[in-house]
């Protein structure tokens, strides 16, 4: 069975590569994404629709800090977006995932636009 961590790294790997359905896999069916202070996502196919809408293309990753705890993985880095005028923008972010049975179950995003 794989660790909390490999479980995160192995579904960033999938999102990097543009593997929306790879990355989907790796989360529980009633999955949520809290985008905190901005939206909050429920269920897989709502992520699904976000993804495919907010990722033109693959965001670049900058893991800085990985932190495994129980079922609560904390990634801490940069990561960069193309926005809807196609301008790559960056931004430092802070993940809370909570895994349920070896799946993405629950996330507390905190991002923030650099400037």
């Amino acid at each position: 069975m794989e660790s909390n961590k490999q479980v995160l790294e192995n579904a960033n790997a999938a999102i990097a590569k543009g593997d929306y359905e790879g990355f989907l896999s790796y989360c529980t069916e009633d999955m949520v994404w809290n985008f905190v202070g901005e939206q909050i996502l429920r269920g897989k196919e709502a992520v699904r629709k976000y993804v495919r809408k907010v990722y033109t293309e693959p965001p670049k990753f900058q893991v800085e800090t990985l932190v495994a705890e129980g079922e609560v993985v904390i990634a801490v880095g940069k990561i960069t977006l193309k926005n809807k005028e196609g301008v790559s923008v960056n931004y430092a972010y802070c993940d809370v995932w909570r895994l349920l049975e070896g799946k993405l179950h629950e996330l507390k995003a905190f991002v923030v636009e650099e400037s």
